[in-house]
């Protein structure tokens, strides 16, 4: 059985290849003054974009006291829970590729399904909102001077490079236009990206920089292979961490089992439905079956957009532990802080689920036995 503080099965074999230590510090060091880079990593799923990345990362935090990572990747993503596009401000070099963290994003919104194909236009239009975030806050002349040499920029991108995978890859790096690219490539040329500058017209004329790297992982031949990857153990794995949050740091938890008996033994949250509003992605429900959609789900914890525009910003995730009908209460289990959660006014409901493993308890208290009110306003 997995153990609560893993979040990701081990990776055997991982290591860095002399080219990816060229193209790191290439990405690094490419620029002597301001801007600092903006490198866009991509290439077929299982290839080893992730760990170039967190490569990267810490190459640039050698140069860099600050290092932003634009995760794009919903379906395994690097610094959060599944289901979420973030941008995250790292300052600490990670010293084991292999065991991803969470880490608290500077700003995220919550897409609510593990891949793009449900929703492309509102995936992208979160990305762009990420991006236009990092400019501002980090690109601006004023702000440079504020941040010291500026803070660089990662992106690391899906796996998925065919068809309107390719699509939003395209719109992607002509929104960005990175002064780096990065492609992985494998031995199988059929699952490789195409040569050159793919994303431009022959017309269009780009300053980015491309760099083609090998697969870290080769077969008994040498060559470049995929790595197949249990996708949905590692999301469930990343949901367990993220709400292990939940209960106090000495609680002596080692397994599944004892993870799944202290959620449900913890106090969840009491939430008045009337000061909140619920909004489900990706497909409609009727308002009679709201209650039923919303019970025992994984929801993401947002703040209304000041703009009227559809970009509220995600400070978390909850579990909705029950609801009470009657009162119109609902009970949540999140590992935000009160203070945070005070401010929180709209639950979205996407298709992000709960571990079967945490559903399977038997003999758990009620969470109408014990709970934390929220003051009202």
């Amino acid at each position: 059985m997995a153990s609560v503080g893993e979040t990701e099965p081990p990776a055997a074999g991982i290591v860095i290849p002399e080219e990816w230590s060229n193209a790191a510090h290439t990405i690094a060091y490419d620029s002597i003054s301001c801007p600092p880079p903006i490198a866009l990593v991509c290439g077929p799923k299982n290839s080893g974009k992730t760990t170039f990345s967190r490569h990267l990362l810490n190459v640039l935090l050698q140069r860099y006291k600050k290092v932003a990572y634009l995760d794009t990747d919903v379906g395994q993503t690097e610094f959060t829970p599944p289901g979420l596009l973030s941008l995250t401000v790292i300052d600490k070099v990670t010293l084991d590729l292999t065991i991803p963290c969470l880490k608290t994003p500077e700003r995220c919104f919550f897409f609510g399904d593990i891949s793009s194909k449900r929703d492309p236009t509102t995936y992208l239009t979160y990305i762009f909102a990420l991006y236009d975030y990092y400019r501002k806050e980090y690109c601006m002349f004023d702000k440079i001077e504020r941040h010291h040499a500026g803070v660089p920029l990662v992106i690391n991108t899906p796996g998925w490079v065919k068809g309107i995978g390719y699509d939003i890859l395209v719109d992607m790096l002509k929104y960005i236009s990175p002064t780096h690219v990065v492609k992985i490539c494998i031995s199988t040329e059929s699952k490789n990206l195409p040569v050159g500058v793919f994303w431009l017209d022959e017309d269009d004329s780009t300053s980015t920089t491309i760099i083609e790297v090998n697969s870290a992982r080769q077969d008994s031949f040498k060559r470049s292979v995929l790595v197949q990857k249990d996708a949905r153990l590692m999301r469930d794995l990343r949901v367990m961490a993220y709400f292990r949050q939940c209960c106090p740091s000495q609680l002596n938890i080692t397994t599944i089992r004892e993870l799944a008996n202290a959620l449900a033994a913890q106090p969840p949250f009491e939430i008045s439905v009337s000061s909140i509003k619920i909004k489900h992605l990706h497909c409609q429900v009727p308002k009679t079956e709201i209650f039923y959609s919303l019970n025992a789900t994984i929801v993401g914890l947002a703040i209304s957009s000041e703009s009227g525009e559809n970009l509220s910003p995600c400070i978390g995730l909850g579990i909705v532990r029950g609801i009470d009908t009657f009162r119109n209460i609902l009970y949540l289990i999140t590992p935000v802080p009160p203070d945070s959660l005070e401010k929180v006014d709209l639950l979205l409901q996407g298709f992000i689920q709960i571990p079967t493993c945490l559903l399977q308890v038997q003999g758990c208290v009620s969470p109408y036995m014990s709970a934390n009110v929220l003051p009202s306003d």
